[in-house]
C-alpha cells in the first residue's frame, strides 16, 4: 500500500515508483532508499505567477545504498512505499 507524505519521517526506507504515460506506453522509474527529507522548492520557472514568480513542486531527497544522494519530484502519479 502506497503511503501518504505525512506518514513519512526521515530516516525510514522507502520506494517510489513513478509512472509516466507516453503514446508508446507506460515508462516506470523506482528509486530507492534511506528518505533524507521532504521539501518544497522552486522550479526555474519565471512564468508560472507562483509564490515568489515561481512554480513550487514537493520533492523527496533519498540517500541510495551507495550513498548517492537523489532528488526525486512527486507529481500525482507517484507512489511511495516503506521498504
Amino acid at each position: 500500500m502506497s503511503q501518504t507524505l505525512s506518514q513519512l519521517e526521515p530516516g525510514q526506507q522507502i520506494r517510489v515508483v513513478q509512472t509516466i504515460n507516453r503514446r508508446e506506453g507506460p515508462w516506470v522509474q523506482e528509486y530507492s532508499g534511506k528518505l533524507v527529507e521532504i521539501l518544497d522548492a522552486p522550479t526555474g520557472s519565471w512564468y508560472a505567477h507562483g509564490e515568489q514568480d515561481r512554480y513550487w513542486l514537493r520533492r523527496l531527497r533519498i540517500e541510495k545504498s551507495d550513498g548517492e544522494l537523489s532528488l526525486v519530484s512527486l507529481d500525482s502519479d507517484t507512489k511511495i512505499y516503506l521498504a
